[in-house]
């Protein structure tokens, strides 16, 4: 049989094939921003102590959801292969064994949930709060397993090149979320004023209509012959062994992330009430931009991805510095209007003057921190795209835990700069991470590709 092999791509196919790709990914995983932005919003609107319970039943939770989709993204690397190899018919495998997956992690994630109100006892917090943010939780808990089952779908549909799916069901999910929010926070139409636990339960009902609707996409959509979505799985051990491989290290990597930048807001916490608004007001407008960076950092995975599955080293290196090269021209933009625009930035935020006067120094530093911070994770997406997922955990624990928060404490702490040195600090600790992926990348591009 004739290798499949075909002609390299040119430089305008890679632009134009990486856009294709990172901007519909961009929207939708923004979309999953904008859903916690509304509940946070609304819950508000319920009363300070509703909305101390929504945020402390969400933070653990989040950091579980993450560790969970860590653990998903080995689908769209195996997916992205098998479809540059020529192999569509694997990728059906891939996706059925990866919801296996999905569908027992996010039933263990369920189960710590309940032990939610004591964890938050033991953390510090008053036995009512602890109690509301406990509600919370198990409320949330139930829709860890279609969500995990939901992202590992989109994965696959994003690894063989369909990412708009994902970005429909997204939309229409915001959507319902604010008209379920409406109907449960508040007791519309003679329902129970339910609080935070009611825009628990809203999030929970959304997630489930999330994975049955791109469910049924699948179903419907996808030629089953051709993608391998019906009949018994081959190499089911091989491929669960192969998605684990690269889960493992891509959880503890998300964990590393997402836990160092938890604690620098801790460090925030120690500053005082309008230092910390300030600085989260500054984290929020990060994780807002950084969003496009996921869809730069998805694209460069499933283009990387491609180039190996066809054995294509040169395609391998110019795929993933064409995504970075597109991602940090987006980048440099919102860090421009961040830089010049920070007053009418920190005005959708906050109206109170000693906030905003601290919020326009951090948010103008911020405009300097959006390009490495988008810049690693694009990078990091592309060495996914190799399967090379364990070194970055490594460089992770370098970048994010020996430097970055040291020189949090240093800067926001020990030497009083407050919020504005905190900022400084994930600047030094991000431009660490983007330096060492970027010579990372470099230095696997050059070797012989072998997929996985």
């Amino acid at each position: 049989m004739t290798p499949f092999n075909p002609a390299p791509e040119r430089l305008s196919q890679h632009i134009s094939r990486t856009l294709r790709l990172a901007l519909p990914v961009m929207v939708a995983r923004a979309g999953m921003i904008v859903l916690v932005a509304v509940d946070t919003a609304m819950t508000g609107h319920a009363g300070a102590e509703q909305l101390a319970f929504y945020a402390l039943g969400f933070a653990p939770q989040i950091f579980v959801l993450l560790v969970g989709l860590g653990l998903m993204l080995g689908t769209v690397v195996m997916t992205a292969q098998a479809e540059g190899a020529g192999r569509p018919q694997a990728c059906g495998s891939i996706w059925r064994v990866a919801l296996i997956h999905a569908a027992a992690i996010g039933v263990l994630q369920w189960l710590l949930m309940f032990g939610g109100e004591r964890f938050l006892r033991l953390t510090g917090q008053s036995a009512e709060l602890a109690h509301g943010g406990g509600q919370v939780m198990i409320a949330l808990g139930w829709s860890l397993p279609a969500m995990l089952m939901f992202i590992a779908t989109t994965l696959f549909l994003e690894g063989i090149g369909r990412p708009l799916p994902g970005l429909v069901v997204m939309l229409v999910a915001n959507i319902v979320n604010v008209a379920l929010n409406a109907l449960l926070i508040y007791g519309y139409w003679g329902l129970p004023a339910l609080g935070a636990e009611g825009a628990a339960w809203a999030t929970t009902a959304v997630r489930w209509l999330m994975f049955v609707a791109i469910l049924g996409y699948v179903l419907l959509r996808v030629d089953p012959r051709h993608y391998g979505l019906r009949g018994p799985i081959e190499d089911f051990r091989r491929l669960g062994r192969t998605l684990r491989r690269i889960g493992y290290p891509m959880a503890i990597t998300h964990g590393l992330e997402s836990g160092a930048f938890s604690c620098m807001t801790l460090l925030a916490g120690l500053l005082g009430a309008v230092q910390v608004a300030a600085f989260q007001i500054a984290m929020t407008a990060i994780a807002l931009v950084f969003m496009s960076a996921q869809g730069f950092a998805t694209a460069a995975s499933i283009r990387v991805g491609n180039a190996v599955g066809r054995s294509d080293p040169r395609g391998v290196q110019i795929a993933g510095w064409t995504a970075t090269a597109l991602a940090c021209v987006v980048l440099a933009l919102f860090a421009l209007l961040f830089s010049s625009q920070a007053q009418w930035v920190v005005g959708w935020f906050s109206s109170d003057a000693e906030v905003m006067a601290v919020a326009l120094v951090t948010v103008t530093l911020t405009g300097l921190v959006l390009i490495p911070d988008g810049l690693q994770a694009v990078l990091i997406g592309a060495l996914r795209g190799m399967g090379d997922v364990w070194p970055a955990a490594g460089l992770f624990l370098i970048a994010f835990w020996l430097v970055m928060v040291p020189a949090g404490y240093l800067l926001g702490v020990w030497l009083e700069y407050g919020a504005a040195g905190l900022i400084i600090a994930i600047l030094i600790g991000t431009t660490v991470a983007a330096v060492f992926m970027a010579w990372r990348f470099q230095k696997i591009a050059r070797r012989a590709v072998v997929a996985l």
